[in-house]
């Protein structure tokens, strides 16, 4: 499953990026995520739906394997190859030569990091958080539950008006705008745990914070990424922005667990912590902004 993950991801972003022009490819990047969301969503809702009635794990599994058959179908019948292969296409070798050597996407690539550690918070820690440090009482399974669908909602909702919104700015411009979300969602985080009262009303808010975050991040992450690779080099250059998120959820889920097995007052201000951390990562995304003016000016 890991194999077709890493497969699926670099190839469905090279391909948008083929299908679409420069002024076009934020939003089409935020129509791939709202897909994202949409089908994440549903699977949830089906496979718990299946389940409550059928109480069949093997049913749903073989379900799926049929439908990734489907996928397969679609995919080899009605899809078209988007990308111009030429006789001078670099080998793979050469292509990884080109890309671990591009200091912008190394540089780039420490930020995405930031991103998804945080991104794996979101789904890994904070649900426990919510269950054992709240001052004014543990959150139920059923309000985690509301609270998080609240977030997935927002979430599908926001998607194409903030990357509609984010066109204007320049990509280093709307990454720093995301940590800026990031930090405040944590600082909400960090006040949910520490208020005697009106906690639920804090926890919503930082999570609406976290999905305007998150869809303020990932179509201007894949966008950047294509806009710092040669066409021929980018399912190589998406590749690496994959990994980022496979180093992200390596990192962040023990690195909150770590937190939550300490004291209360430890678990607590790891989101003051991680809202600091967004500090290092403008400081990075400034760096990073400071070459890309550099090769520009090189270009002409």
């Amino acid at each position: 499953m890991g194999l077709g993950v890493g497969l699926y991801w670099p190839a469905t972003e090279a391909a948008v990026a083929d299908l679409t022009t420069l002024e076009q490819r934020n939003e089409a990047f935020a129509i791939t995520r709202l897909a994202d969301h949409i089908g994440l969503g549903l699977g949830v809702v089906f496979g718990g739906v299946f389940i409550a009635v059928w109480e069949n794990y093997r049913a749903l599994f073989i379900i799926d394997g049929v439908s990734f058959l489907v996928f397969f179908a679609i995919i080899y019948l009605a899809i078209a190859e988007t990308y111009q292969f030429s006789d001078r296409q670099p080998n793979s070798h050469q292509g990884w030569t080109i890309a671990l050597r591009d200091r912008r996407l190394l540089v780039y690539a420490v930020v995405n990091i930031f991103f998804t550690t945080y991104l794996s918070q979101v789904q890994s820690t904070i649900p426990l958080y919510f269950k054992s440090f709240m001052t004014e009482g543990n959150f139920s399974v059923a309000i985690i539950s509301a609270i998080f669908a609240w977030h997935v909602i927002l979430t599908i909702i926001c998607q194409l008006p903030v990357a509609r919104f984010l066109n204007r700015y320049s990509y280093s411009n709307a990454l720093t705008i995301s940590f800026l979300f990031w930090g405040i969602g944590f600082i909400l985080l960090w006040l949910t745990g520490i208020v005697t009262s009106y906690s639920l009303i804090w926890a919503i808010l930082a999570l609406s914070l976290l999905a305007i975050a998150t869809v303020s991040y990932t179509p201007i992450a894949s966008a950047f990424v294509v806009d710092l690779s040669p066409p021929s080099l980018r399912g190589i250059y998406l590749s690496i922005n994959s990994q980022c998120w496979a180093i992200g959820y390596l990192i962040g889920p023990p690195l909150g667990g770590f937190a939550l097995d300490n004291s209360p007052q430890f678990a607590r201000n790891f989101w003051v912590f991680l809202a600091l951390s967004i500090s290092l990562g403008i400081s990075i995304l400034q760096y990073l902004n400071r070459l890309l003016q550099v090769d520009n000016q090189k270009e002409f």
